[in-house]
């Protein structure tokens, strides 16, 4: 199927909907038990379902998910796939990005990534350094776009600030359980200025597919869909939203696909975001997106 995508003000587009590489190959650390050859298929069953948009990171089994794209990618178009990648908290030194980016890009097998994140906010960097860097990377034709990731408000604003390329994406925790981003004014703000809100776990990893809770079952009657293809489709239902989820299940990721190409009504997704029980504002879970 072909992936519908949304665009910004500004020109940028992006797929509503991509796969995350979170655990594939490790979590921390490269897992030498790992099964590679079910993440590479994985991936390639995703592009070959028309998943366009990847999303890996440095700190990812330690570089290894990159190494399982870069080896799923071989022998497609690789003008045709959005890969995004993000730069660890300990390496947001100016030298340090510009050598994590170069060592992602070996690692990916290509010449360029299409969205470059900084994947956590550091107190211990200076952010306008860091975002000099990304600037010298777009600069260099390394990085096509720039982004963050699990930044809040102010430092998201902070980062517009110190750079001259328009900052497209902020990768977060949201799903109908955790509502952070809606809570302390992040969403609005990513309306206002023109970035989208990427939201990873959509479904928390399954923990939103247990116990349905009334007003969520009441949706999967109204529009014929599963649990997870309703939490999906609330999020990029929503202006500026999209979402990124990882699967190496055929299964799985045929269910997620059910949850594009419609749209949720607005006074359904206002309901689930008023009705939906046990919402938290403080996530318990380490923000690796």
């Amino acid at each position: 199927m072909k992936i519908p995508t949304k665009k910004l003000k500004s020109g940028f587009e992006m797929p509503v909907y991509g796969l995350g590489t979170w655990q594939m190959g490790g979590r921390d650390e490269r897992d030498f038990a790992n099964d590679d050859v079910a993440d590479i298929g994985g991936i390639r069953a995703a592009l070959d379902a028309g998943v366009t948009h990847i999303d890996t990171a440095e700190k990812y089994a330690d570089g290894y998910s990159e190494t399982l794209v870069g080896r799923a990618i071989k022998g497609y178009d690789r003008s045709k796939i959005f890969i995004a990648s993000k730069v660890q908290e300990k390496n947001l030194g100016y030298d340090d990005i510009l050598n994590s980016c170069k060592k992602s890009l070996e690692r990916l097998q290509t010449d360029y990534l299409d969205l470059y994140l900084l994947h956590r906010y550091s107190k211990g960097h200076s952010l306008k350094d860091s975002m000099r860097a990304l600037d010298k990377l777009v600069e260099e034709g390394l990085v096509k776009h720039i982004g963050v990731c699990n930044f809040g408000k102010e430092h998201l604003a902070e980062a517009q600030r110190y750079t001259k390329n328009k900052i497209v994406c902020d990768q977060v925790h949201y799903n109908l359980e955790f509502r952070e981003p809606e809570a302390f004014g992040l969403l609005g703000y990513c309306k206002e200025s023109d970035v989208f809100l990427s939201a990873w776990r959509p479904v928390g990893k399954g923990s939103l597919l247990g116990n349905i809770p009334p007003v969520l079952q009441e949706m999967c009657d109204k529009y014929k869909k599963t649990p997870a293809q309703i939490a999906i489709n609330w999020l990029i239902s929503q202006p500026y939203v999209i979402t990124l989820s990882k699967t190496r299940s055929p299964d799985h990721l045929n269910e997620n696909l059910g949850a594009l190409g419609w749209n949720m009504e607005k006074e359904d997704i206002e309901k689930l975001r008023k009705e939906y029980p046990g919402q938290k504002l403080v996530s318990d879970v380490v923000p690796l997106g």
